[in-house]
């Protein structure tokens, strides 16, 4: 096995390739997080016979140019595509791999490059569509903490120092609260002219739509507590090329390296090399057609074909309070917090079903309808499921959040979204539904006046109203036990 470093197109780059004289098929992973960082990684590939070509993108560590994010990588990402076919060590096969950022990086050389450029497969896992994509949910709403936090850690900058916001918020702790928020780089002491031009980006889905159009193998991996789930179920179903597989675990954004609570031993997987062995098949041509795959069921321990879905089952709310409550920006329900205070004016509206007579595997898209009234020009809506266990716990299930234009004062029907869940909930839990007009810092909040959230200086009080008559949760129900299926297999076949 040898390895060196090597400049492509002026771009820092690492080569690493298997024992033996080749030419190997070849895995391209292009990142803003350090080549350096991926050795292991590229080590693994090169033990399956890949030569492994390692990135920095341009502007980031050791290569050189303006970092510009989601800019420009679909030709970066041609050229060296283009400079690999032509070494002696390559067949001429080039599988385009990576996870977030890296991810987007593998599919726009799979879906925008020119032909030649263009990789034969890709694995992306928890894929960072766009700047859209990451900025804000589908219904228009400014995902705030993730964001400050990428920004502070990676924007206009060389390097990277992932500890930064926590460092900021340790020293003020109301960092997030300040107002605009396109003064958040005064706060952190740092020039982050990108901050401000993230939020002018609404392209959301342009990589999706551009997916239908794909001519080559996807390997696409996420996580049910990833906040880039959705996107990743909506590229597989959208994938167009000749075979699309998905894994869906219930891990968060750093994969197995970070199980959610409902993770069992069933769920520990070597990825790296069931990445290998799909690249090979994907390669070889030797993958069945069609979108297949595998989605765990959180605490069960078990895995279900992707295409497994509960039948819809309306569970109906018992209001617990608070069907008028105030929605606050200045005292806002925390998105980190799942205490309910109990005393002073409502800031939600809490609704329960009764306990569950029997376990319920609920694998789907999870929705809530409402009736509501906000008195302001503009509303969020924000609902969060959590489960009560037996045992006397509170876990989080799943958020959605919406924003209403609705007139003042006149009630109006909502759909929330709240995402897919894969969980089997154990008989005794109840299920609580929060409603409220915020969502903390892992949102930005509203100001109720109308106002651009990014840019609004002045926030006021919205006071809300809520039809328990109207509130029901629809949850897609397995009518029977499942039969657990191998991931392996379900991807490899």
């Amino acid at each position: 096995m040898t390895a060196h470093d090597t400049v492509v197109g002026g771009l820092a780059t690492d080569v690493r390739l298997p024992a033996g004289d080749g030419p190997f098929p070849a895995v391209l992973i292009r990142t803003p997080y350090d080549r350096t960082r991926h050795r292991s990684e590229a080590h693994g590939w090169a033990r399956h016979g890949f030569a492994a070509v390692v990135q920095d993108v341009r502007g980031r560590f050791a290569s050189p140019g303006e970092w510009r994010p989601y800019t420009g990588e679909a030709a970066d990402g041609a050229a060296t595509a283009r400079w690999i076919r032509r070494q002696p060590w390559c067949d001429g096969r080039l599988v385009a791999a990576g996870a977030s950022y890296a991810a987007h990086c593998a599919l726009v050389l799979a879906l925008e490059a020119p032909g030649d450029a263009r990789a034969d497969a890709v694995v992306a896992a928890v894929p960072a569509l766009g700047l859209a994509e990451t900025a804000r949910e589908t219904s228009g709403v400014e995902r705030l903490f993730t964001r400050a936090g990428w920004w502070a850690a990676h924007g206009d900058r060389r390097d990277s120092d992932e500890n930064a916001l926590a460092a900021a918020l340790a020293a003020d702790p109301g960092l997030l609260a300040h107002l605009p928020l396109t003064t958040l780089p005064e706060r952190l002491g740092r020039d982050l002219p990108s901050w401000t031009t993230l939020w002018a980006h609404r392209d959301r889905g342009r990589l999706v739509a551009e997916a239908v159009h794909a001519e080559v193998p996807l390997l696409v991996v996420g996580g049910h507590h990833d906040h880039f789930a959705d996107d990743t179920v909506a590229l597989w179903r959208s994938w167009g090329g000749p075979c699309a597989r998905l894994l869906l675990g219930p891990w968060r954004h750093g994969l197995v390296a970070t199980p959610g609570p409902d993770a069992g031993p069933a769920h520990r997987l070597g990825l790296g090399d069931l990445y290998a062995r799909w690249a090979r098949r994907a390669l070889a041509g030797a993958l069945t057609a069609g979108r297949r795959g595998a989605v765990a069921l959180g605490g069960a321990d078990m895995w279900l074909p992707a295409s497994t879905d509960g039948e819809p089952s309306i569970r109906r709310l018992r209001l617990l309070h608070g069907s008028t409550f105030t929605a606050d920006p200045d005292r806002p329900v925390r998105s980190d917090d799942l205490t309910v205070p109990t005393d002073g004016p409502p800031d939600r509206c809490l609704l329960a079903t009764p306990p569950l007579p029997r376990p319920l595997d609920v694998v789907g898209p999870v929705g809530l309808r409402l009736r509501a009234t906000a008195h302001t020009p503009s509303a969020d809506w924000a609902a969060r499921l959590v489960a009560l266990t037996p045992a006397g716990t509170a876990e989080p299930l799943a958020v959605g959040v919406v924003r209403s234009g609705e007139t003042a004062g006149r009630q109006a029907p909502l759909h929330i979204g709240l995402g897919r869940l894969a969980r089997r909930l154990r008989a005794g839990t109840r299920l609580r539904v929060e409603i409220a007009g915020h969502h903390f810092p892992a949102h930005a909040r509203n100001p109720h006046t109308g106002d651009d959230p990014v840019t609004a200086h002045r926030l006021i009080a919205s006071r809300r109203d809520i039809d328990p008559a109207g509130a029901a949760l629809t949850l897609p129900v397995l009518p029977s036990r499942p039969t657990p299926t191998d991931p392996a297999e379900e991807i490899l076949r």
